[in-house]
C-alpha cells in the first residue's frame, strides 16, 4: 500500500488502513472502496494523509510497534481518564495502569522496529493520537536510555497525560500569568491525584521548559528539568512538527528530524534527541519518493540504524504495457539518495 495526501486520493481506490474516531469506533474500514462523498468527508473532518491499497505494493507491510487493538484500548482509556478529571471524579488507576502495562509490553517486544507516526488523524481523534504518539516515542527513548520498568511506567503515564491541563477552562497559554498556562494547570490537576506519582504531574508541569532556560511556565534551566519531562518534550515537539493541530501546518518526517537536530542542545536535551533519532523512521514505509537518479518509487523497507537509507521500489512501464519493477536498497547503493518526498 501507499501513504498519500488525501488530495491525491481518487474515487474507486481502496482504503489501506482503518480510520478510527477518538473513542475507538470505526469511521471507515480497511478495504472500503472510496467514493467522492467519502473523500470529501475525510477532508472535512481534518484527515490529511491516508493509506491506499495498490496492487504493485500489496506485499508492503506497515510494521507497528503497537497493535491497532491496543492503540484503540489506550485511546478509550484516555477518554475515560480525561472525563474523570474533567468531572472531578477519581481516576480509575487500576484500568489506566493495566492499559499502560499492555502498551509497554508490546513496545518492549517490538523495540527494534523503527516507529512511524502514520495513524490517520482527524479533528475528532487528534488529541488522543497525539498523546499516544508522544507516549510511544517517549517509552522508546526511555528504553534506549536504560530506564527501569517502573521508570518506563511512570514515563508512559506522564506522557499520556502531559496535555491534561488543556482540559481546564481557565487555561490561557498566551496570558502573562504562568499559572494560566496549560502546563501549570495540568500540574495542579495531577498533583491532587494521590493515586498518581508526583513525577507524573511534573511531566505535565515541565514538558515546555527548555534547556536554555527560556521555556514555560517557570523558565527552568536544563539541570532543573526532570529527565521524564526532557524526554516528553522531545517527543511532543516532533509530533507537533508533523501535525500542528492549531494551524494545520505539517512537516514531513525527514524535515522534522532535521529541525529537531537544530534544536538539540539549545531548546531540547542533546542526548535525548540522539536517542530519539534512533527510534523513528525518517522515510516511512509507503511514502513516495524521488531518487537522485530521477526515478520515482515507494519506500518498502527499513534498516535499523540507517533510518535515512530505506529500500525503495521503483516501478515503470516496460514493453507491452508490462511493469518493470526493481528495488533500490539505499544502504547498499551508497551513491543514490532520496532527492525529495512526493505526496
Amino acid at each position: 500500500m501507499r501513504y498519500i495526501h488525501v488530495d491525491n486520493v481518487e474515487p474507486g481506490q481502496f482504503l489501506g488502513r482503518t480510520i478510527f474516531s477518538a473513542n475507538g469506533a470505526v469511521l471507515l474500514s480497511e478495504g472500503v472502496q472510496l467514493t467522492v462523498f467519502m473523500i470529501t468527508t475525510l477532508r472535512r473532518i481534518g484527515v490529511t494523509m491516508v493509506y491506499i491499497k495498490d496492487e504493485l505494493f500489496e506485499d508492503v507491510e506497515i510494521v507497528d510497534i503497537v497493535s491497532e487493538e491496543t492503540k484503540r484500548a489506550v485511546m478509550q482509556r484516555m477518554g475515560e481518564t480525561y472525563e474523570s478529571i474533567r468531572s472531578g471524579k477519581e481516576i480509575n488507576t487500576k484500568q489506566l495502569n493495566l492499559s499502560v502495562d499492555h502498551l509497554l509490553e508490546e513496545i518492549l517486544k517490538n523495540k527494534e522496529v523503527l516507529m512511524q507516526l502514520s495513524d490517520i488523524r482527524s479533528q475528532d481523534n487528534e488529541k488522543y493520537v497525539h498523546s499516544l504518539n508522544v507516549c510511544m516515542m517517549s517509552v522508546l527513548i526511555g528504553i534506549h536510555m536504560g530506564l527501569s520498568s517502573n521508570q518506563l511506567r511512570e514515563l508512559a503515564t506522564g506522557a499520556l497525560l502531559h496535555d491534561v491541563g488543556k482540559l481546564e477552562l481557565v487555561t490561557d497559554d498566551e496570558s502573562p500569568d504562568p499559572k494560566k498556562h496549560h502546563t501549570w494547570r495540568g500540574f495542579e490537576v495531577l498533583k491532587q491525584k494521590r493515586e498518581l506519582s508526583l513525577l507524573i504531574a511534573h511531566v505535565a508541569f515541565q514538558h515546555h521548559e527548555t534547556m536554555d532556560g527560556q521555556g514555560v511556565p517557570r523558565a527552568l534551566n536544563g539541570e532543573e528539568i526532570h529527565l521524564y519531562a526532557k524526554i516528553v518534550a522531545v517527543a511532543n515537539t516532533y509530533d507537533n512538527l508533523l501535525f500542528d493541530a492549531a494551524t494545520g501546518k505539517r512537516m514531513l518526517p525527514h524535515e522534522a528530524c532535521e529541525h529537531m537536530m537544530v534544536l538539540a542542545g539549545g531548546k531540547l536535551d542533546r542526548e535525548v534527541v540522539i536517542q530519539f533519532l534512533r527510534t523513528v523512521s525518517i522515510y516511512p514505509t509507503g511514502t513516495s519518493v524521488k531518487l537522485s537518479t530521477r526515478e520515482t518509487g515507494v519506500v518498502v523497507g527499513q534498516h535499523r540504524g540507517l533510518p535515512g537509507r530505506p529500500v525503495v521500489r521503483v516501478v515503470r512501464n516496460g514493453d507491452s504495457n508490462d511493469f518493470e519493477v526493481k528495488e533500490v536498497d539505499l544502504a547498499k547503493q551508497t551513491t543514490v539518495f532520496i532527492d525529495s518526498v512526493l505526496q
